[in-house]
């Protein structure tokens, strides 16, 4: 039996013919090649057959698999399209800066035409800067290891542990101990807590403002919240001042404005229709002796609010939930 013979015009027909399908039954098929040579062997004796045999079932897995691999060959040249050189190539998608970014820029550009001077202070901070200085006694609950996060094994003698930022204010001693007055930063930096809602998430963005100078008062402030107001959310929007208290200003205030989503009504996200926005006040005169500034010849104020929150009340974003804003899905973030 000529095993070699039907393998090399296999491979011709191969070379030659252009349908799978028919080398395909030529020699595969029931009355192909390899079946006619298998119903040979009946007139072989016992020896031949045992030689003969194997052969012709590796012949058979052979004209198998080249056809396989032919066929997968035409298949992948298939998912191809022509080239037609005429044509534009298809442009790469291009993205956009991140929303907390862009609320970053905007704020920036707000208080810009005001000589505010942009800074950025440390994200992990010593005790001292973050509370001591701050006026903030040892069991204030800030301080409490459930409302901050401490870096285990990382103190200083004099300035105690380490923590992640909990708040932007602690740029303000650290601004005061330039020895350069007066001032007008705006520190914006990245933060952490331990608290995760709709309004709150562990790692956020604050913006710090702090203004000291000779003759500075509470009206100052309100201007300037005022201002804000105007220039970033949009107009029909109203803000308002609630007495409160934080160690580092005294007067202290929260800052509200009419929730967005509701136009205050009352929803899910503001519960009354109002939502805060941060603190602010007058700094408070130890503040001010902590960085070195005599407050009797100096007054100031500051305010410290959420980029994200901030950015969720502006008129027309209509975000129900900050933890849209750190989840990765394009379908949400292309949007803005």
């Amino acid at each position: 039996m000529e095993i070699e013979k039907i393998k090399k015009q296999f491979k011709k027909d191969l070379e030659s013919i252009k349908d799978i399908e028919k080398i395909r039954i030529r020699y595969l098929g029931k009355k192909g090649e390899i079946a006619w040579a298998f119903k040979q062997l009946k007139s072989f004796s016992l020896t031949a057959k045992k030689k003969i045999g194997p052969e012709l079932n590796n012949l058979k897995r052979e004209i198998e698999d080249l056809l396989e691999k032919r066929l997968k060959g035409r298949s992948n040249q298939q998912q191809f399209s022509p080239l037609y050189k005429s044509l534009p190539g298809k442009k790469p998608e291009i993205g956009h800066l991140h929303i907390t970014t862009q609320a970053i820029r905007e704020i920036v550009n707000v208080f810009k035409p005001l000589g505010f001077n942009r800074v950025r202070y440390n994200e992990v901070e010593w005790d001292y800067f973050a509370f001591e200085s701050l006026n903030m006694p040892k069991e204030h609950p800030a301080r409490d290891e459930w409302e901050t996060f401490f870096i285990q094994d990382l103190s200083n003698p004099k300035k105690g542990k380490a923590v992640i930022t909990p708040h932007t204010s602690s740029g303000q001693v650290r601004e005061m101990l330039k020895g350069e007055l007066p001032i007008r930063m705006l520190n914006l930096s990245r933060c952490g807590r331990r608290e995760i809602n709709i309004n709150h998430i562990p790692s956020f963005y604050q913006f710090e403002g702090l203004v000291i100078d000779k003759g500075i008062n509470i009206t100052h402030l309100r201007g300037l919240l005022d201002y804000f107001a105007q220039n970033f959310f949009g107009p029909g929007r109203k803000t308002r001042i609630r007495p409160f208290h934080f160690k580092f200003t005294e007067p202290s205030f929260e800052i509200d404005i009419n929730c967005d989503l509701c136009l205050g009504k009352g929803c899910r996200f503001c519960k009354s229709g109002w939502v805060e926005l941060g603190g602010a006040g007058m700094v408070h005169p130890n503040v001010l002796k902590f960085g070195k500034i005599d407050p009797c010849k100096y007054t100031g104020f500051a305010f410290g609010w959420g980029v994200e929150r901030t950015y969720m009340m502006k008129s027309g974003t209509k975000i129900n939930d900050i933890r849209h804003l750190f989840s990765n899905d394009f379908r949400f973030l292309e949007q803005f």
